[in-house]
């Protein structure tokens, strides 16, 4: 069987954008390795709105013809949406989860206060920072119901993946990646001395990028 190349699809944080660090610099990487890394827009223009099921359905529509497999490298809720499409679609053949927001709700929600909480519940929508705008825009309550829905204990489906994690991750702590790597032997976990933004391990994740996917 001839080699089919792979698609490549970077898939950006919560609240970022794909013109986001990590981002930037993977795609200038991939240039200059000749080869080409898709990043789509996750906000679709319509943050408010946003969901972890509208980015499966976004992204899935991205993907070529099969067999042509499918490589994901998500950083963040980006990671997470990617570990959900590979156990869904049997045309990804590994993925890279940069910081990956697994337990995304049991970190994230203690950030809000039981009134902040209470509001956004009765009234629909409540402000959140969103980084690549530099702005706060009005979030849908729907947004935490949807993410609810996607239990982590479902990740069952065997693929290459691998982790990259900092120790220093004051966002998604570095547990919640070990408590997903602990049952699931495909998993491979880098663990670095760095925070969630893993800003300062950047060619390091390239060259894990390399090692793992090429």
């Amino acid at each position: 069987m001839d080699h089919i190349s792979p698609k490549y699809i970077y898939l950006h944080g919560f609240a970022s954008g794909p013109a986001g660090a990590k981002a930037r610099y993977l795609h200038q990487c991939f240039t200059t390795a000749n080869l080409h890394l898709t990043i789509p827009d996750l906000n679709c223009g319509d943050f408010t709105h946003l969901t972890l099921t509208r980015q499966l359905q976004q992204v899935a529509a991205l993907f070529p013809p099969p067999p042509q497999p499918v490589t994901l490298i998500g950083s963040s809720f980006g990671g997470l949406t990617a570990a959900w499409l590979a156990q869904k679609h049997f045309q990804i053949n590994r993925i890279v989860l940069l910081a990956p927001a697994f337990e995304f709700l049991t970190h994230w929600l203690p950030t809000f206060s039981p009134s902040q909480r209470e509001k956004w519940q009765n009234q629909g929508f409540f402000p959140i920072y969103h980084y690549a705008e530099n702005r706060e825009i009005p979030l849908h309550y729907q947004f935490v119901q949807d993410v609810a829905q996607y239990p982590e204990v479902e990740l069952t489906r065997n693929i290459p993946t691998l982790i990259i994690h900092g120790i220093n991750d004051e966002v998604i702590p570095i547990q919640a990646s070990r408590n997903f790597a602990a049952h699931r032997p495909w998993v491979q976990l880098l663990e670095t001395a760095s925070d969630h933004s893993l800003g300062d391990v950047m060619p390091t994740i390239w060259q894990s990028v390399q090692d793992f996917c090429f």
